[in-house]
């Protein structure tokens, strides 16, 4: 039974869940966007996003190179831990939580599992930008054509 287990443990011992987690994080932060099953996803938002609010509200030069050592702990990868800390941290210092995203894809046809996209929100080109030349362009239609047409003949004659 599963009394009290406050976490999915993805069929897998602690340490091969450990380096599953650190693994889909590392590949999260250098490529933003990774495709995985929701299960994974949900589990990783949980892992990631306390390491990307240890990168803000650094104030001193120990207190970054202290939370570096800590994110080091977990990810075991430098040019991660660097990326992590020069470039997203700088794009989510206004963000109050709520880094990640998943966007659910439909099922795997293999065996039925749910796949999904997680990335980080501000990452996504498409997401960030308003839909500004579909709401400002007239809709056409053959009719409206044809209106015009007509208006226009009194006015030649």
């Amino acid at each position: 039974m599963r009394h009290n287990k406050n976490f999915n443990h993805l069929g897998r011992t602690s340490a091969h869940r450990k380096a599953l987690l650190a693994n889909l994080a590392i590949s999260l932060i250098q490529h933003k966007r990774i495709k995985t099953t929701l299960a994974k996803a949900k589990a990783l938002r949980t892992y990631v996003e306390p390491l990307i609010t240890k990168t803000k509200n650094l104030s001193t030069v120990e207190d970054q190179r202290n939370a570096q050592r800590l994110v080091f702990s977990h990810l075991q990868n430098k040019d991660a831990v660097k990326e992590l800390f020069s470039e997203i941290g700088s794009k989510v210092a206004s963000r109050n939580g709520g880094y990640t995203r998943i966007l659910k894809l439909g099922q795997r046809v293999g065996d039925a599992a749910d796949i999904c996209y997680i990335e980080l929100v501000d990452y996504n080109a498409n997401m960030l930008t308003t839909p500004k030349a579909e709401a400002t362009e007239k809709k056409r239609t053959r009719r409206s054509k044809k209106k015009a047409d007509v208006a226009e003949a009194p006015a030649a004659e």
